[in-house]
């Protein structure tokens, strides 16, 4: 079937390589490098789609939020007749706010707490409520951080920067891009049900763990440790407000359902040193 990848950044590039060529194409504010077909196109004041739609096809969306109440999404949910058969959005795990620690499935309740995670609500809403309208089969992938080539921190642990001891430190929630990628094509497939889906590599090591595997690995210092008051005092206010939420996502559905097997970190960062 015919696939849109509405945005073809770090993500939404490695799908649309993935997909058939003949069957494929790529929306994209910059330009990207890539034989496959795309169009570049500004999401925020898009009036038509530079292609036809056929009958049958399916999209992938994987754009950041345009405000509050995402424009952006609505703008291009509209230009989308016919509906597609299938609409895959990329979500995240934020969106369950900060748990105290506790496990969350697909059927936590939402409770955003920052202004990253509650345009993303206010998306999924709207999704919900178009799917409904349209008669699309809509899927949700909730995801946390992502990491892969060139996403490792590197340069942050090269440069000496610090990050929480272990006293401080919350459970944390990670995938690999490529291991993402394969959710989306999951996803995309009119075999898995429509609904949401956590999506990880099940591993919670903190923050601070996952950067001494890559200081390991890449043969750097171990990172320097601090304090949660220290921490306060030098890092950013996106930064802090990532660490303080603590939750632990539970991602059977995905592997039960979606059939994907994530990669270990040790595994991750290992591939991910290896591209560069």
């Amino acid at each position: 079937m015919f696939t849109i990848v509405a945005g073809t950044g770090y993500t939404g590039l490695r799908v649309l390589e993935r997909l058939p060529a003949a069957d494929a194409v790529g929306l994209s504010r910059s330009p990207i490098e890539t034989t496959r077909a795309f169009h570049r196109v500004d999401f925020d004041a898009l009036e038509c789609l530079p292609l036809e739609l056929p009958d049958r096809y399916r999209v992938l969306y994987t754009c950041p939020p345009g405000g509050d109440d995402d424009e952006r999404l609505r703008r291009f949910l509209a230009l989308l007749q016919p509906a597609p058969v299938r609409f895959v959005y990329i979500s995240t795990t934020g969106v369950y706010g900060d748990c105290k620690g506790a496990v969350v499935t697909e059927e936590s309740p939402v409770n955003p707490d920052n202004r990253m995670s509650k345009p993303r609500v206010a998306a999924e809403r709207l999704l919900n409520e178009w799917a409904a309208e349209s008669g699309c089969e809509l899927i949700v992938l909730r995801s946390p951080g992502i990491y892969g080539p060139g996403r490792l921190g590197i340069e942050r642990l090269a440069t000496g920067d610090a990050y929480l001891n272990e006293a401080d430190a919350h459970p944390g929630n990670r995938i690999h891009v490529d291991d993402l990628a394969t959710c989306c094509l999951a996803a995309l497939s009119e075999e898995a049900p429509a609904g949401i889906y956590n999506v990880g590599d099940g591993d919670h090591r903190t923050a601070t763990q996952f950067a001494e595997e890559v200081a390991r690995q890449a043969g750097l210092p171990a990172p320097r440790a601090i304090s949660w008051a220290e921490a306060q005092k030098v890092f950013s206010p996106m930064r802090l407000a990532f660490l303080a939420a603590s939750r632990v996502v539970d991602t059977t559905k995905m592997r039960g359902v979606l059939g994907v097997t994530p990669r270990t970190p040790e595994q991750g960062i290992r591939d991910s040193l290896s591209k560069g």
